[in-house]
């Protein structure tokens, strides 16, 4: 299990990085005809959201997925607290993108409030996707994992929607650590768990959908970053590509709009189903983080 929960973090963040200079272009047409077909990291252009960035970096998106996996490792567990400093922290002096959710949990930290009422109500796909470090500390503890997806994601994103959202996608991504196969554990775990919220819904529009190609798909569910079109697009990719998760993560990007933190939630669940051999290697050593995500990774082993 050691092996490929090193492989689901690492794949995350490839999904993230991988979308990186196509991100929130939503005309597929021009990301064909300005990138080809993407395979590899690139530098964003100057005009993108990311001009900062260089190839191998990550949007906002894998960047707070790096200051949790920071804190986790540091703390030896999950501490919303120690998270959520260091999470102010590093937007204190981040030259990266601002979304509207970071602003709005800024603002409300800055009148006072406390880490689990901060919150944005953003229906962002984002704030659930970053949660691979948790996963990975949690991997034997599936309701500790629960409760600290949840927590950590209405952090910024308190919204139904989105947590319900961080709860699913962490159990799933448990239960195929556990052995269960990609498509199964999503069925399982939104029968035993979701059946009246809109993630059963999610589940079956993300199934009911596989004979369409990803960029029909992505565009009927919406390529926006609001979990409710995000999510069935998830599941679609997952189960449409369970056997080739660099073939996923190339047809997420292709798909345009919000890639990025799809890619970060298929990455993590086809990464913890296939293995780190699944990651074409030039991704997995192409991350400019790598050595420092695998060094926290060490970390929180010898936390264990």
């Amino acid at each position: 299990m050691k092996a490929n929960a090193q492989a689901m973090v690492m794949a995350s963040l490839a999904g993230d990085s991988l979308a990186l200079g196509a991100h929130w272009i939503y005309d597929v047409d021009e990301i064909e005809r300005r990138f080809g077909r993407v395979t590899t990291l690139m530098k964003p252009s100057l005009d993108s959201y990311h001009p900062t960035k260089d190839a191998g970096d990550f949007t906002h998106y894998g960047d707070q997925t790096l200051v949790l996996l920071e804190s986790v490792a540091e703390s030896g567990k999950f501490d919303l607290d120690d998270f959520a400093g260091k999470w102010r922290n590093f937007f204190s002096n981040y030259h990266g993108y601002f979304d509207h959710a970071t602003k709005g949990t800024l603002q409300s930290f800055e009148q006072g409030r406390g880490p689990d009422g901060a919150g944005s109500q953003s229906a962002d796909l984002s704030g659930a996707a970053r949660i691979a470090p948790l996963v990975y500390r949690y991997r034997s503890d599936i309701e500790t994992l629960s409760s600290s997806a949840r927590a950590q994601t209405a952090m910024t994103h308190n919204n139904p929607l989105v947590v319900h959202s961080a709860d699913f996608l962490a159990r799933v991504t448990h239960a195929v650590l556990e052995g269960a196969g990609p498509v199964e554990a999503m069925k399982s775990v939104a029968d035993e768990h979701f059946k009246s919220e809109f993630v059963a819904t999610a589940v079956h529009e993300g199934l009911e959908a596989l004979g369409l190609s990803a960029r029909e798909a992505v565009l009927e569910f919406g390529q926006s970053c609001n979990a409710r079109g995000a999510l069935p697009a998830v599941v679609y990719l997952v189960a449409r590509y369970k056997a080739d998760l660099g073939e996923a993560l190339v047809e997420n990007t292709m798909a345009g709009g919000d890639s990025a933190a799809r890619g970060m939630a298929v990455g993590m669940v086809l990464g913890a189903h296939l293995g780190m051999e699944a990651i074409p290697s030039e991704w997995a050593e192409g991350m400019r983080a790598a050595a420092r995500i695998r060094q926290m990774l060490r970390r929180i082993d010898e936390s264990l």
